[in-house]
Formats: structure tokens, C-alpha cells, sequence
């Protein structure tokens, strides 16, 4: 059979209907309410108008309408488009279009202002959900769209009147569920998954813990067995790590204690009230700082319930490792290694060479440029590819989705992302790192080459190269090594990172720039990031700084 997301959930539901499906903010939600506000939901969506395979863009924090409205979309059959709230008017300009996003959910004030600053050059947009109160700006920018354009402005709260009932179309397993990505060039791309791929791959087929489901009926029954874990959702659901552990439990029929944001007291103090079993981070960006609280309160908070921790979306130091199991020795820590484009592939660890490893699988293999696979332990370097349930393909991007999705001779289908590895006499894959250049900042993708076509719009920059330096709390920062324009006067820092948040999210601002004579470059002009990386890192030594 095939699964559709919204059966998986609610067959959950009707199997442990009293079981708490969600914790957040000291409400307590369960499986058969969660079902009946999110069938609400649906039923608001489909009265505005939004039916099957419309996309709609969620722009929101985490929260209980994040949850529903994901649901909500599900049940109809139509498509969640996750967008980062961290972005500029002119990124989310871009995402809205290039999804052809026909509705919009949003809620902080400043987003819908946000969304009311590009209304008007969103014409697929025909409806807005806000959740809250509504702002004054975006009713006069949906009241002044020109040639007659009509969008509907919808409080989320008029769900609440609307039927809990189920008497939705049937589903069969193809509906899509869209995940937007960073790409080579810095634009976001949208990952196409069928829903019954991702069941079978990035929610690990519904049993990421043994053997995956085959049906229904056999979720029915598990779940009933399975024990009613807590996993503290800390990570933003805008990511797709943590959309992928929210569906993971959610099969499981487990209890989501769900964090409005990151906050290392408000989780430690969950762990406790809420007797969590599993938190989830994103590498050392959550990490350090929850560490840290760990260490301050060991003596006064229970944290027996908790006996895992789970970093997704960017690996994690042993140093900051090492410190949690000081606190708490029996804890089982893990790396998830995974993708948008390939879910999940499973835990990586650090060899005794400090190498990451990856344990055989037989989704993974080693393929060279002509996509023919590598013998184990030739020592041959090649391209890492995940094998099986893989995406359809980038949304509205043929081009890319022919050479990350390729089909191999004997007719399967495999993801090859840019990451390069070898492959073990005893059939374990070898990770040295990304081909492109992509910084991984506390978990969040940023690509050289668009942080570089801002840097050379500034008057003062000549030429530049982004590259990635090391973090001791984000992993890695953006770093910058530019040449000045002749004449000009050398800009500062805070200077450079102001021109740049005019059209960057935060975390995609260069943290540290270095002003050289030349920018190094091949006769072709391609571009020398080793020796800029090499430049950016000695010239923080030199001042005495981390780089």
C-alpha cells in the first residue's frame, strides 16, 4: 500500500484517542482533540478555497496552530511549504512566487507586515490565514491589490465554528509535502517528497526504532504497545529535521512537549515538569547553551526522565558531549545525518581518527561522476548517494532535479547531493564534506556564492569570497576575505553587516571579513576558497580572536 500522512495520523488518533499528543506551554492536547482541531482547520482552508495540491506557505513560529495547520493542509490533501521566519521581505518575496503559494499562514505582527510589503507581487496568493490579532496593514495591502485583484484576509480563529468531523476526499499515498532548501546558488529550493516516500524514508517507515510498518492495521497495533515517550521538540518546525521528528513521534504515538522557541531554562525545566525522555538540538548552537543550564541546575532539577539527546541539522562537538555525559552519565547521544532532499540516513559517529562514519547501509553508496558505484576500500573519493525512497524532484527546476535525482541503469532511482566520501573495506562510508560551499551555522544552510553577490553590490568591495570558519558556539560562522574597490575607504565590520541585513537574514551576515590586495583567483576565474578559508583563519589568529 501506500501511505498518505494524514491516515497515518489519523489512524494514531482513533488507536490511543486519550493519549496526549501534544504539551506546549503547560496545555495538554490529546490524540482525539489534536484530530478534531485540526479537522477544523481543514474545513476553514477548504471554505477559502484551497483544495488539493494548492500550495500554501507557512510562515510561523513553532506553536499548536503550526501543528494543526500542518494537519489541516494534510487532510485536504494540499501542500505544507515551510518558510524560514528568519527571512528578509525580498527572501520571502521569493519563496511565496517560486512556490506558487495560493494561501499564506501567519501570525507575528511583523510578519504580516512583511507579507503585506509583497502582497501585491504574489499573485497566486488568494488567501491570508492570520492567527491573532490582525494588523492594519495587511487589510489595506489586500484592500489596494491592483486590476481588481481579490485576496481574502481569514482569522484562524473561525475554525473554532466550523465542523470536527472527517468527510474529507480520499487520499492515496501521491500527495506532495514540499520542503524549501538552500541551493549552490543561495535560492532556496523546493524538495518535492510523495507523501508515501516520505513515510518510508525520512519517518523511517513509521518505526525508526525496528522493522518499518506495512499497513494500517499494523500501526494500529503497535502504537497501542509502544510506550507513551516525550520528545521536547526544541527546534523550529520551519526546518526539516524538525518537521521530520514531529511525524516520526506522531506515528509512534508518542507526546510532543513542543518549545515556542529555543530557550536552554524553559527546556531543562520541561525536562522535569514534563518528564521528557528525548530532546532534539541542532548541533552546538542549542547544545552549549542547554549544556551549560544542565551544568548550573544539576543539583536542583530532576532530569532522571531524560535518556536521550538527539542533534539533527548540524553535528556536534565531543567536547559539549562529554559535558552532558558529565551531568548525566547514562544518557545516549546521537547524530542524525539527513537531508531535505534524501530524509533520514540514519546516525553518524566520530571514529578513533576523528573521522565521521557512517555504518553500511543499504541506503547509502559511493558512486563516481558517471554514477557507477565504488568498490569498498579502494581508498577512491566519489559522491555520497542515498538509494530508494527519494524525492520527485525540485518544484519548477527540471535542470537541477536531473542531476540530483538521477536513475541508475538497473532502474533505481538515487539522491546525489554534493557530499564526497570514501567506502570502507567492511562496506562504512567515510563523510569529507560537502563539494559546494555551504556554511552550516547552528544548523541553518548558508551558500557562499549569495552572501558573495551581496558583498560585491557594496561600493567598497571589489571582489570577495565567503567561506566557512570555525564557531565555538554555531559550529562554523560566515567569514568574508574582500578586496577594496581603488580609492575607497576600508569599511568596518558593523558597517558591512548593516549593508548586508538589508538583504540577508541575520545568520547569513558575515561575522568576520578580512580586507586583502587581492582576491585569489584561477586564470578561469573560479574562485580559490581554500586559500581564502586559510587567509580568514590566520588573519583571526593574528588578532587574537577564534576564527
Amino acid at each position: 500500500m501506500k501511505f498518505n500522512l494524514a491516515d497515518v495520523f489519523e489512524t494514531v488518533a482513533d488507536s490511543v484517542p486519550e493519549r496526549i499528543a501534544v504539551s506546549y506551554q503547560g496545555r495538554q492536547i490529546s490524540y482525539a482533540e489534536l484530530d478534531q482541531m485540526s479537522n477544523q482547520v481543514a474545513h476553514l482552508l477548504a471554505g477559502a478555497g484551497i483544495g488539493a495540491f494548492d500550495n500554501v506557505a507557512l510562515f510561523l513560529k513553532n506553536s499548536v496552530e503550526h501543528v494543526t495547520s500542518l494537519l489541516g493542509l494534510l487532510k485536504i490533501r494540499a501542500v505544507p511549504v515551510n518558510v524560514n521566519y528568519r527571512y528578509t521581505n525580498a527572501e520571502l518575496q521569493y519563496i511565496f512566487d517560486n512556490s506558487d503559494s495560493a494561501a499564506i499562514v501567519v501570525e507575528l505582527p511583523e510578519h504580516q507586515r512583511s507579507v503585506a510589503a509583497v502582497l501585491a507581487d504574489n499573485p497566486t496568493v488568494r488567501v491570508v490565514f492570520v492567527i491573532g490579532e490582525i494588523v492594519d496593514e495587511l487589510t489595506a495591502a489586500a484592500a489596494a491589490l491592483p486590476d481588481g485583484r481579490k485576496v481574502q484576509i481569514i482569522a484562524f480563529t473561525d475554525s473554532e465554528k466550523l465542523s470536527a468531523e472527517r468527510d474529507f476526499e480520499e487520499r492515496n499515498g501521491e500527495e506532495l509535502y514540499l520542503i524549501y532548501t538552500g541551493g549552490t546558488t543561495g535560492f532556496p529550493k523546493g524538495v518535492m517528497w510523495q507523501h508515501d516516500d516520505f513515510f518510508r524514508k525520512p519517518l523511517s517507515g513509521g518505526n525508526p526504532y525496528g522493522e518499518p510498518r506495512k499497513d494500517l492495521d499494523e500501526i494500529a497495533t503497535a502504537v497501542k504497545d509502544f510506550p507513551g515517550l516525550a520528545f521536547a521538540l526544541t527546534a523550529p518546525l520551519m526546518h526539516g529535521a524538525a518537521s521530520y521528528s514531529l511525524f516520526t513521534f506522531f506515528n509512534l504515538g508518542s507526546r510532543l512537549v513542543i518549545q515556542r522557541e529555543f530557550d536552554a531554562e524553559a527546556i531543562v525545566n520541561e525536562i522535569e515538569s514534563e518528564k521528557v525522555n528525548i530532546v532534539l538540538i541542532v548541533g552546538d548552537a542549542m547544545g552549549m547553551p542547554l549544556v551549560e543550564e544542565m551544568e548550573r541546575r544539576k543539583d536542583e532539577v530532576d532530569l532522571s526522565s531524560m535518556f536521550s539527546i538527539t542533534s539533527g541539522g548540524a553535528l556536534w562537538s565531543q567536547h559539549v558531549r562529554e559535558r552532558m555525559l558529565a551531568v548525566k552519565p547514562d544518557l545516549v547521544l546521537r547524530d542524525n545525518f539527513g537531508a531535505s532532499e534524501s530524509g533520514n540516513d540514519g546516525e553518524i559517529k566520530l571514529d578513533e581518527n576523528g573521522r565521521l562514519k557512517s555504518p553500511p547501509s543499504e541506503r547509502m553508496m559511493v558512486v563516481d561522476e558517471r554514477l557507477n558505484q565504488i568498490e569498498a576500500g579502494s581508498g577512491e573519493v566519489g559522491y555520497i548517494a542515498r538509494i530508494g525512497n527519494v524525492p520527485l524532484g525540485y518544484y519548477k527546476d527540471p535542470e537541477k532535479s536531473a542531476k540530483t535525482f538521477p536513475t541508475l541503469p538497473d532502474g533505481r532511482r538515487i539522491s546525489v547531493l554534493g557530499d564526497m566520501g570514501t567506502v570502507e573495506a567492511d562496506g562504512s562510508i567515510v563523510f569529507l564534506g560537502r563539494g559546494s560551499q555551504c556554511i552550516n551555522t547552528g544548523g541553518e544552510k548558508v551558500y557562499a556564492e549569495e552572501v558573495e553577490a551581496v558583498l560585491h553590490a557594496h561600493p567598497a568591495v571589489a571582489d570577495a569570497l565567503v567561506v566557512p570558519a570555525p564557531d565555538p558556539k554555531y559550529g562554523q560562522r560566515v567569514a568574508a576575505v574582500a578586496r577594496l574597490t581603488d580609492g575607497a575607504t576600508e569599511p568596518s565590520l558593523g558597517e558591512i553587516q548593516d549593508f548586508c541585513r538589508q538583504t540577508l537574514a541575520g545568520y547569513k551576515v558575515p561575522r568576520t571579513i578580512v580586507f586583502v590586495d587581492e582576491v585569489k583567483r584561477t586564470p578561469a576565474g573560479k574562485a580559490d576558497y581554500r586559500w581564502a578559508k586559510a587567509t580568514a583563519a590566520d588573519a583571526a589568529e593574528s588578532a587574537g580572536a577564534p576564527a
